[in-house]
């Protein structure tokens, strides 16, 4: 498997922002990390060994962001608006530097996943419904998909409103986001296990708002003895990323 350290300069974090990529070929998946993680936990935590067969067969690229979450969500003591402008810099190194330099580099013609666990299932969720022309398969797991969780009761201010899906895609009116959320792959996985709760809670927050919009999404609650670990989030990946395979949707699209 090649594997890649990488980084450049960001202009609208300011700073040199890491990532790694693992294969040379395939459907590029963005892999978020969790609650103020770096760009190598995936590898550390042998998510990547989940999904070597598949990067080896070359059907996925790997690539692992860096978090900036310290000094946005997570940092407590900052004014909700200002965290909240602070992620929205690191959306723009997501969508409008980190993307193009993957595409320009993953040799694929088509839409990428977003996958992550915990807070990174938060923020595969996020990219996923802000951005549907950029990514059309998502796999969250263990994930947090109402901001209120982070910064409180604040959803008055615009941008903290904007990333908290369980509330914007209630109300979403755009037509051309919704159709393109219902011609994409919906994956929301929790287990019901140890320290689950909270995961739980916002999956089913997230299943019934899908609902009522009438988008088609795979809720999968998995049983009583799967915990908010490492371990279940690697079965879970390996699993959707087999099904994905099964059902032909990592396959190069026809141009």
């Amino acid at each position: 498997m090649d594997i890649c350290y990488q980084h450049f300069h960001s202009k609208y974090l300011n700073r040199v922002m890491e990532f790694k990529r693992y294969g040379s070929s395939g459907k590029p998946m963005m892999a978020f990390p969790s609650s103020g993680g770096r760009f190598f936990e995936y590898e550390d935590f042998k998510m990547i060994e989940a999904c070597q067969p598949f990067i080896e067969q070359s059907l996925i690229q790997v690539f692992t962001p860096d978090s900036i979450d310290h000094e946005s969500w997570l940092e407590d003591d900052v004014w909700p608006g200002d965290r909240a402008h602070k992620h929205n810099l690191y959306d723009q190194y997501i969508v409008q530097e980190l993307v193009p330099f993957i595409l320009s580099k993953a040799d694929y013609q088509g839409k990428l996943i977003t996958t992550g666990y915990s807070m990174g299932g938060y923020h595969a969720a996020n990219f996923f419904f802000r951005h549907p022309y950029i990514f059309d398969t998502l796999i969250a797991l263990s994930g947090i998909y109402d901001l209120r969780y982070f910064v409180g009761h604040h959803l008055d201010i615009h941008n903290v409103y904007i990333n908290s899906p369980v509330d914007y895609l209630a109300n979403l009116s755009d037509s051309n986001f919704l159709e393109q959320y219902k011609q994409s792959t919906i994956i929301i996985c929790t287990g019901t296990g140890d320290w689950e709760e909270n995961s739980i809670q916002h999956t089913n927050q997230i299943k019934r708002v899908l609902e009522e919009r009438e988008i088609p999404a795979w809720i999968d609650y998995w049983g009583s003895d799967v915990n908010h670990d490492w371990p279940w989030w690697r079965k879970q990946t390996a699993y959707f990323l087999g099904e994905l395979h099964r059902q032909g949707k990592l396959s190069q699209p026809i141009p």
